[in-house]
């Protein structure tokens, strides 16, 4: 098997027979563990924790610092086995900096090799990797995401039961840039339910303090790209991750931790939601209940409308819309939106994908043809690979210009 290199992400093919995960790691004593999933992304039972002192579960086995997943023994209902690296409770105060790297060796040869991006908000666990089936084989994906809330915000994303901890200080709050407004972000829910969530959406208040719009509420949307050339981003998790930093920059606007999404298709576009509670692996879930087409934007916006109409928010909406190449509807679209501005709608257009997107770029470029509603953000081809820093202020740029105004 030749061997390939990941970055943050993507994915490669296994073969359907032993499978060893090494994990290396530099500067602290650490724990490697795995987890069993079911088709809800959750385990099964507390059985599904496989570390030190329950060493194998189902074909799945932990010795010292690798995983050993014998692919052709795992039961039909576990769908996907993550490796998890944990710092070493014995060191208090330890924190991973440095990424653990993860090799793959089958038939003993190494041939996936992996090292995450470095960590920087005091990680204190993190996942690596995720074994996953597609149809009859195996994949592996690399992962590298890390959770400052430690083995217990893990578990909470994951449905394993922990025995209950001290009671914690509040998280830190951010006051208002508002002049004469004093309105605190209250990230607790997030905390408690997707802490996995809780280092972008600190990033995305800083973002939204620096524009002055902290403690503003909206009603965020997330409408994605489902084009055929879009394949290759979803398969690589890219659409995932994406998603993940929309629902982190809604538990800012947003208190109820749900996004509606909406895929565009060349068919009637499929509305569902991503939530706090089932965001793990959801988009990969649900992009596979929708064909692949052209996209067929105009459609999709006008079912978030009507969401938005029926739903009777009295907050605005901030509808964010994935695209992947040029609308075959333009005048559709330049109908909507024109259609939209005095209904307290704001449309932004989010770039990603191989396709051209001079459209939605130029269109604001006429003086005669200005959308006081609509900004676009180009996230290059690759948006997993910009800061998150970086990624929410060209979230919230135009987004802010237009509440403030």
């Amino acid at each position: 098997m030749q061997k390939t290199s990941l970055r943050k992400g993507e994915n490669a093919s296994l073969l359907t027979t032993q499978t060893v995960l090494p994990v290396v790691v530099q500067g602290i004593s650490a724990d490697v563990s795995a987890l069993l999933l079911g088709p809800d992304g959750k385990v099964r039972s507390d059985h599904d924790l496989v570390f030190y002192n329950h060493p194998a579960q189902d074909g799945v086995s932990v010795e010292g610092a690798a995983v050993t997943a014998e692919l052709s023994r795992l039961p039909a209902g576990v769908h996907r086995v993550v490796v998890v690296v944990s710092a070493d409770p014995l060191q208090p105060g330890a924190v991973f900096t440095r990424a653990p790297q993860l090799s793959i060796s089958q038939n003993g040869v190494s041939a996936v090799v992996f090292t995450a991006p470095d960590f920087t908000s005091g990680e204190t666990v993190v996942v690596l990797a995720e074994l996953y089936r597609r149809g009859d084989g195996w994949k592996v994906r690399a992962v590298g995401q890390g959770y400052a809330s430690g083995l217990a915000g893990l578990a909470t994303d994951y449905g394993v039961d922990v025995d209950p901890e001290p009671p914690t200080m509040p998280l830190p709050v951010q006051a208002s840039t508002i002049p004469g407004q004093a309105i605190a972000v209250d990230l607790t829910k997030l905390e408690r339910q997707a802490p996995g969530l809780l280092a972008p959406a600190r990033q995305a208040s800083q973002a939204l303090a620096a524009r002055g719009i902290t403690g503003r509420k909206a009603a965020v949307y997330l409408l994605l790209d489902h084009d055929w050339e879009m394949e290759e981003l979803y398969e690589s998790f890219a659409v995932q991750a994406f998603a993940e930093r929309v629902l982190a920059l809604s538990a800012n606007l947003d208190d109820d931790g749900t996004v509606p999404v909406i895929f565009s298709s060349g068919r009637e576009p499929f509305l569902e939601e991503i939530r706090l509670d089932n965001y793990r692996g959801r988009i990969g879930q649900l992009h596979t209940q929708v064909d692949w087409g052209w996209g067929n934007v105009a459609d999709a916006m006008r079912r978030a409308v009507s969401h938005y109409q029926e739903s009777g928010a009295v907050d605005p909406a901030f509808i964010v819309t994935q695209v992947g190449d040029e609308p075959w509807d333009k005048a559709e679209v330049r109908s909507m939106l024109q259609n939209t501005a005095s209904l307290g709608i704001f449309w932004l257009f989010v770039g990603f994908g191989r396709g051209k997107l001079a459209f939605y770029k130029n269109l604001n470029a006429s003086a005669s043809a200005t959308f006081t509603n609509v900004a676009f953000y180009d996230a290059s081809k690759t948006p997993g690979s910009v800061p998150d820093e970086r990624f929410y202020t060209g979230l919230v740029d135009g987004f802010a210009t237009w509440m403030q105004s």
